[in-house]
């Protein structure tokens, strides 16, 4: 049996592990690399195996940099199942449109460009017509429900409670020529252990072999209860400056989660009454499979719900979720304090690129930054204090107030990560592979994890193999 770190190797992005036992390959996620653009596209172009080769894939969760590169995949001769969660399916049905036609957007603003230049144009890394053949390879399975993936390859999908239908992956492995057994545990990305809309991660005890992320795992976060005081504290403040507050916001998880704050605010009278637009078509989408899982709501938003006039956490008086183009740019014509949520969180693309445009250089606003951001985004730039940003290619001086709330992220910190590692047995694991981290934090957690006596904490590099 081998296991090779494709993806999301000492990096946050690109999550992509291949497993191969009996002659046969499964993967694990298949993520769009996201970093400098003159990397990404040939990275993503281009995978280092044969898809044609891989007999299944299992997909921890609908994020763009777990799901995103499948359609390339198949559009690259992959003929088996995609196995996920019922509501990542419903997500990635949209999620991947969304990418598809980014896709073509960008290839042809490229390809305007190399035009002038006399040179040759580039294809798109895939396109919506592509994604709908990717969707017919989906099968969806509930929770807590085994399955089998390929032979001797046995999977259980457990609760993450990172986005909705985000699961830790269980795959119970017998070798065809020794008759041994493993437990494989891929985490996914691991939620919150008090998520304000989910149900917590459902904790695993029983594994050999762990591949767990570690994207917080130098640091802490501050309560919900603390993000949602910041996020109270900065409304007023830009309300009162008569401002615009601008928040990048990833569609999936991290919208439902405003908004449902904005919805709590709202309805304790804590913050004035202020319009919020939701400006994404795919956070728009979203929302509604966020609405079609009210199993998966925890009891808190049931509470919520039951003592007010709530009909929903997604849903108030005072929210408009915008879809067309032209109601878009009607947003940069309000002259009262508003909200405007849009994606994506990183402000790599989307309209949230528009509002920064225009926005940015007004002291009155704030931008404020909810989500992590990765190594080289525009979001990152904003994070680290930039005075000046290009965003299509024409600089902006950055007078709005740039704030940033780390409690709303739905990814574990350095303690829910210990805590969830430390219901495993020491003396059964035989490989606990940290990835989706940055280097720091890596080796942070990996140094914990030593100091806790999990005998082999490894942080493979890109390609790295590994046989057991």
């Amino acid at each position: 049996m081998r296991l090779t770190f494709f993806g999301a190797a000492r990096e946050v992005t690109g999550s992509m592990h291949l497993l191969e036992v009996n002659g046969q390959q499964v993967l694990l996620d298949c993520g769009l690399y996201q970093g400098h653009r003159s990397d990404t596209y040939e990275r993503n172009l281009h995978f280092p195996f044969d898809p044609s080769t891989v007999d299944a894939v299992v997909l921890s969760h609908a994020h763009i940099d777990h799901s995103g590169n499948l359609p390339n995949l198949c559009k690259n001769g992959f003929q088996g199942n995609i196995w996920c969660t019922a509501a990542t399916r419903n997500l990635c049905a949209y999620m991947l449109m969304d990418s598809g036609y980014i896709q073509e957007q960008d290839v042809a603003y490229l390809n305007k460009q190399r035009q002038r230049k006399g040179e040759a144009p580039v294809e798109p890394l895939y396109t919506q017509e592509d994604v709908r053949s990717t969707l017919r390879h989906f099968i969806s399975t509930d929770f807590s429900r085994t399955f089998s993936v390929a032979n001797g390859v046995e999977v259980t999908f457990f609760p993450a409670g990172h986005i909705l239908g985000a699961a830790h992956v269980q795959l119970d492995i017998q070798e065809a020529s020794t008759g041994r057994r493993w437990r494989l545990v891929f985490s996914g990305d691991i939620g919150r252990s008090a998520s304000p809309i989910l149900l917590p991660p459902e904790p695993l005890r029983d594994a050999d072999l762990v591949i767990m992320e570690s994207t917080y795992g130098d640091r802490l976060h501050e309560t919900y209860d603390d993000a949602r005081h910041q996020l109270r504290d900065l409304v007023n403040r830009t309300a009162r400056r008569r401002g615009k507050l601008i928040i990048p916001a990833f569609a999936v998880g991290r919208t439902q989660e405003l908004v449902y704050a904005l919805n709590q605010l709202d309805a304790t009278g804590d913050i004035p009454a202020i319009r919020v637009f939701v400006d994404s078509p795919l956070a728009v989408n979203a929302t509604d499979v966020f609405r079609m899982h009210p199993e998966a709501w925890n009891t808190q938003v049931q509470h919520f719900l039951e003592e007010g006039d709530r009909r929903s956490p997604f849903d108030y008086p005072l929210i408009e979720y915008v879809r067309e183009v032209r109601r878009s740019k009607q947003l940069n014509h309000q002259s009262d304090p508003v909200i405007i949520i849009s994606a994506n969180g990183m402000a790599e693309n989307g309209r949230i690129l528009h509002h920064l445009k225009n926005n940015i250089e007004d002291v009155r606003n704030t931008v404020l930054i909810v989500s992590f951001q990765a190594e080289h985004t525009l979001g990152r730039r904003l994070q680290d204090g930039e005075k000046t940003v290009r965003i299509f290619g024409e600089s902006y001086d950055v007078r709005a107030e740039v704030a940033a709330i780390e409690g709303y992220s739905a990814h574990a910190d350095q303690h829910e990560l210990l805590t969830w590692a430390d219901r495993f047995d020491r003396q059964q694991v035989k490989g606990l592979f940290l990835v989706h981290g940055e280097i720091q934090a890596i080796d942070t957690l990996a140094g914990l994890l030593r100091a806790r006596h999990f005998p082999q904490v490894v942080a493979p590099s890109r390609g790295e193999s590994f046989e057991f």
